[in-house]
């Protein structure tokens, strides 16, 4: 999966609006104001962080070893760093629907219900 295919993969979710609010290198992408993707547009290989349950993060990174690392310059325990050319598509996919999940229900209930209303 290549940078604009996981940009779209995102933006098209309910509540999402994407930003560069850290430097003009680094997208990333919000569901209701809370973060949930980060991508570094100019590092080669092509990655992107996301939120993961911490369990799950250390599972993923000892099954994917070196495509999935601790999340960079993020917190080790809840994000990871994955490499996009080496991952298959679904798992991708997948773990973008994790971060965004892990990050909805952490919402406020108002953030919830105004989420919930969104067409």
């Amino acid at each position: 999966m290549n940078v604009e295919q996981l940009r779209e993969l995102c933006i098209r979710k309910k509540g999402v609006t994407e930003d560069f609010p850290f430097d003009e290198q680094t997208l990333v992408f919000k569901v209701m104001g809370k973060m949930f993707a980060l991508m570094a547009l100019e590092r080669l290989p092509p990655q992107c962080n996301l939120k993961c349950d911490p369990d799950r993060a250390v599972e993923l990174r000892e099954e994917y070893d070196g495509d999935i690392i601790p999340g960079y310059h993020m917190s080790k325990k809840h994000w990871n760093t994955l490499m996009l050319e080496h991952l298959p598509p679904n798992l991708i996919e997948e773990l973008v629907d994790h971060s965004y999940d892990l990050v909805v229900s952490g919402l406020t209930k108002k953030l919830k219900d105004e989420l919930a209303s969104m067409g």
